[in-house]
């Protein structure tokens, strides 16, 4: 986003973030509650285009939203819709963008509350792998001919009882409301969403055995001192990568010996 939608967006997120701050708010039916405005706008053009209308005053647009939505989602779900609304967006897709973003956000901030982040985490990497490597499961979870009732089904065969429920609806909601994402690059966003819950950036980090726990430890330690950020470590096993490690962090690619790299990074943070 540029411009105005970005300034909107964050004040957005200030107020959902002073929302569930408050331990009264049900972060998880409030995302389900945002997420079912993010649908009812991705499907009515018109609608979300008054809605992001310059020319139309931002009080005139919020008692707008306070009618369609009343009675339909809980007050404090309208009320934050109703803020947004008020705000100037430069483009209509950008104001459904960020309802979508908020809605798992609040999600994520659901399991955050329970302890169960890293676990989603690891989850929706882990999903994103199986992904990768199954094309037949791909192209099922992506056929625009299927409905969503046999999207769902087969989100619940695969993750039903096997991951948390925080992750469940956050793949389900991918996949059956894509919105013109492919699957990897949905779920990517999703775990960058889920690290900045801690203000934390994501490591990929490809080595051929599985690490030890000193060595996750040790690798963790270094990269948040070198990036100056909190470090989560999303770990996959490559035989491929002969006895060494790859860590990609955004953009970035470290390539090198796991000792090697460990050593540097240990002189680094002496030095």
């Amino acid at each position: 986003m540029h411009g105005a939608s970005r300034e909107a967006l964050t004040a957005a997120r200030e107020r959902l973030d002073a929302l569930t701050d408050s331990t009264s708010v049900d972060a998880a039916a409030l995302a389900e509650e945002l997420a079912a405005v993010t649908a009812l706008l991705q499907r009515e053009v018109g609608l979300r285009r008054v809605l992001t209308d310059p020319a139309q005053a931002g009080e005139a647009k919020a008692t707008l939203v306070q009618r369609l939505l009343g009675g339909q989602v809980g007050g404090t779900t309208a009320d934050l819709v109703s803020g947004m609304v008020r705000s100037r967006w430069s483009q209509p897709r950008d104001l459904v963008d960020a309802l979508e973003e908020l809605a798992n956000t609040a999600d994520l901030t659901a399991a955050q509350r329970t302890g169960a982040l890293d676990g989603v985490e690891d989850e929706l990497f882990r999903f994103g792998r199986i992904v990768a490597s199954d094309t037949g499961l791909r192209a099922a979870l992506t056929d625009q001919s299927a409905t969503t009732a046999a999207k769902t089904e087969l989100l619940r065969s695969l993750l039903g009882g096997r991951a948390h429920a925080v992750t469940v609806r956050l793949v389900t909601r991918l996949v059956t409301a894509p919105r013109g994402r492919s699957l990897e690059v949905g779920l990517e966003s999703l775990g960058k969403l889920a690290a900045d819950r801690r203000n934390r950036l994501v490591a990929v980090v490809t080595s051929a055995v599985p690490l030890s726990d000193g060595q996750k430890q040790r690798l963790g330690a270094a990269l948040a001192k070198l990036y100056g950020r909190p470090m989560h470590l999303n770990l996959d096993v490559d035989p491929g990568v002969v006895g060494g490690i790859r860590v990609q962090v955004g953009d970035e690619v470290i390539n090198g010996s796991l000792a090697d790299r460990l050593d540097d990074a240990a002189r680094r943070m002496a030095s």
